[in-house]
């Protein structure tokens, strides 16, 4: 693996795996990093951190439990079963955890039961928005004092929240401000869910903008937020399901409409793929090759690209559910024309309609030497897949403003 540097400026030869390509002039800049020091083993490969540090979690909180399991809790604290159901109606369809608006419950106790059932999760530090006020950026203080955020947009006929799932994440992707950080912890199931209820309650008060129709929430989830969700496995999964299950016992959401997103953790999506769930599957792929790939996600050092392709065809080919792609196009870096028919080769070579790429412009972070690629190079990477038959979008990059895009989440306080 080439080590990074600050200064890796070399021409580089256009190939696509033997196809014969002429030789390019362009630059290939390698990943480096500046003002940060990447974490690496005694072996001086990139750490990753798989599993979260052994600290504690958030009490118990009711989205943490099934309809089911709620009752039961209920009834271990001398109460009807049927209280769950209240509570459940409260927290998911009327955004509330507020023991004065829940008259339907006995006066004598109430403060107590929902003190028991909802315990603080989310404790708001401050909120940015954009000048033109679709997009609000949340910074929520954990129990524990971590930080996370989430981002709440506005777009034509649907609201989309980025939710984060582990305070800080270990892949150690050197272009990304929250892998800068390491991983603090995985977040809790509830401590997902509440991400959603928070910015429902946002909506509702008008935060984001007039509202379009009576009772407008969030309509699509994307984790996209800080952490890996795939290596949250268990508490993604539990959130996933509150996101879809039918009120009250969760938000009555579309699986369509949540986009899970990861760098490529193969046997993970492997099981994603057999969970029953149909929710759009996203790759960050942000290169085709593993040189590069290797420095620029160093969870490819364990499963290379190929591997992660043929896991993502296999959802596909198990959910029926089209696959995207996402590739931060990043100037002299990834974005050569190469690249590009390389990409297009390896997901041809898989078959027809099963993936639609979103090639994003990079979003730069403080202390970052990479810039997003020039606009006729990222419109020739894009021509070139679509001359192939790839289907290919260019990502909004929404947020920007307020460091709210990805890429840009760190949690500073």
């Amino acid at each position: 693996m080439t080590s990074p540097t600050s200064s890796s400026e070399t021409p580089v030869r256009a190939r696509a795996e033997g196809d014969g390509a002429a030789e390019s002039t362009r630059p290939q800049i390698r990943p480096a990093a500046e003002g940060w020091e990447q974490a690496r083993t005694v072996e001086g490969r990139p750490l990753l951190q798989f599993a979260s540090p052994r600290v504690k979690q958030p009490p118990t909180h009711l989205a943490d439990l099934s309809l089911a399991e709620r009752a039961a809790k209920l009834k271990e604290l001398g109460l009807p079963a049927f209280r769950a159901k209240q509570l459940s109606t409260h927290y998911f369809q009327h955004w509330t955890t507020d023991p004065q608006a829940m008259s339907d419950l006995p006066k004598a106790g109430r403060e107590e039961l929902v003190a028991q059932m909802f315990p603080p999760l989310l404790t708001e530090v401050r909120r940015l928005r954009t000048d033109n006020g679709d997009t609000i950026k949340f910074l929520w203080r954990l129990f524990d004092g971590a930080l996370v955020e989430s981002v709440l947009m506005r777009y034509p006929g649907r609201i989309t929240l980025c939710v984060s799932s582990q305070a800080g994440c270990g892949m150690n992707c050197p272009f990304c401000a929250t892998g800068q950080a390491g991983l603090t912890r995985n977040m809790s199931t509830a401590e997902i869910v509440d991400q959603v209820v928070a910015a429902n309650r946002a909506i509702a008060a008008g935060e984001l903008g007039p509202q379009e129709h009576d009772g407008e929430r969030v309509t699509n989830i994307v984790f996209m937020g800080m952490g890996e969700p795939l290596a949250n496995y268990k508490r993604v999964m539990g959130a996933l399901r509150r996101f879809v299950d039918p009120s009250p016992e969760g938000l009555g959401m579309s699986a369509r409409n949540i986009t899970v997103s990861t760098v490529g953790l193969v046997p993970a999506i492997r099981k994603l793929a057999d969970e029953d769930l149909p929710v759009t599957f996203a790759l960050s792929l942000h290169a085709p090759d593993d040189e590069l790939r290797d420095e620029l996600i160093p969870v490819n050092n364990r499963w290379k690209v190929d591997e992660a392709l043929d896991a993502a065809y296999d959802y596909y080919r198990k959910t029926g559910r089209r696959v995207s792609i996402e590739y931060a196009l990043i100037k002299d870096m990834n974005d050569h024309p190469w690249r590009a028919d390389l990409l297009a080769k390896k997901l041809n070579q898989r078959g027809r309609g099963w993936v639609h790429v979103n090639p994003i412009p990079l979003n730069p972070t403080p202390g970052s030497i990479w810039t997003a690629s020039d606009k006729p190079v990222a419109q020739e990477f894009i021509a070139r897949l679509r001359a192939a038959g790839v289907p290919c979008t260019l990502r909004d990059t929404r947020g920007k403003e307020i460091d709210g895009a990805c890429g840009q989440l760190a949690a500073a306080d």
